[in-house]
């Protein structure tokens, strides 16, 4: 929580509650990587979110099954076996920054059906993308069919639980084709179908392409328009996100992250730094966390001063 139960008497004691909130949020967020990689390997142990461990863990499951599709391919075999899949799954865990993207991709569903649920929005065609195609013509209209089709594949993907490798970020991409790689080199046949496969998944990417792509290009295109997409109630959970990272220079896992009950925090500050001002912060809040008030005196810390307190180290960084 960061509503206060005295109203701070000046700007510096609204920073100085602003920054303790953010210190507590990272220092539980800098516990959650190796806790999470635990929870998601370890099966039998039952806890609160395991709607969200299911998730991540399936779509663990997705990239590795697609991976060994692609090398089976490559070797003229017709099925891989579910040990393989667990192992090159495990693999893939053990890197951390695609386990966060993985965890940010579960918390973005989550807020998508919340928001369904609380404000009746589309998952797909919230009411700016579809302001945006009927619109007049030009790069926003066009981006905007572009990712409208990206975000109704990404919503299907979803409920099976499932990740195309082909919606990684390019750096993630690098890391599901590396650790292909690696377990490959064991056998020099195996190493040589893993490059083929590696040569072909590079042939046909394109990170502009995907949703997380289109959705950026999307949100650029708007110019001083994009302040729009920080209305979570207009743009949807994607572009909302999109917007917040790119308006307050986080990575956008980070923004993701930011939305949970334990940052909300820096969520205030990522809104704050993106230029929306204290009223239009306390809406967003309202439509994503209306049981929370921002402090007293929150309309005293202007954008600059948000964003400097945002650049602060965060533990569980994407």
């Amino acid at each position: 929580m960061i509503d206060q139960a005295a109203p701070p008497a000046t700007s510096e004691s609204v920073e100085a509650a602003l920054r303790a909130e953010v210190a507590r949020g990272d220092a539980m967020a800098g516990m959650a990587a190796p806790i999470l990689r635990h929870l998601v390997a370890a099966r039998d142990i039952p806890v609160f979110s395991e709607e969200m461990l299911a998730r991540i863990r399936s779509m663990l499951a997705s990239l590795a099954g697609e991976l060994l599709d692609e090398l089976i391919g490559a070797d003229g075999r017709r099925a891989h076996s579910p040990a393989e899949v667990e192992v090159l799954g495990g693999a893939l865990l053990d890197n951390p920054v695609l386990l966060a993207h993985l965890h940010g991709l579960a918390q973005e569903w989550q807020l998508t059906e919340l928001l369904q649920a609380r404000l009746a929005l589309d998952p797909v065609a919230s009411p700016m993308l579809r302001s945006l195609i009927y619109g007049p013509g030009g790069a926003p209209k066009e981006l905007g069919m572009a990712f409208l089709a990206a975000q109704a594949r990404w919503c299907q993907a979803q409920r099976r639980m499932e990740l195309p490798l082909g919606e990684l970020p390019a750096d993630l991409l690098n890391v599901a084709l590396y650790t292909l790689r690696t377990l490959a080199g064991i056998e020099p046949a195996l190493a040589e179908r893993a490059g083929v496969v590696e040569a072909k998944v590079r042939q046909a990417y394109d990170e502009n392409a995907t949703r997380i792509g289109l959705a950026e290009r999307l949100v650029r295109s708007l110019g001083d328009g994009g302040q729009a997409a920080l209305r979570v109630d207009n743009a949807g959970a994607a572009l909302f996100l999109t917007a917040l990272a790119l308006g307050s220079r986080q990575e956008r896992d980070a923004a993701v992250h930011s939305t949970h009950e334990t940052q909300m925090a820096r969520l205030a500050l990522g809104l704050r730094a993106s230029g929306l001002g204290a009223v239009a912060v306390e809406e967003q809040f309202l439509a994503l966390h209306p049981e929370v008030t921002l402090p007293a005196g929150f309309e005293r810390l202007d954008a600059e001063r948000a964003a400097m307190l945002l650049s602060s180290p965060m533990g569980y960084r994407s």
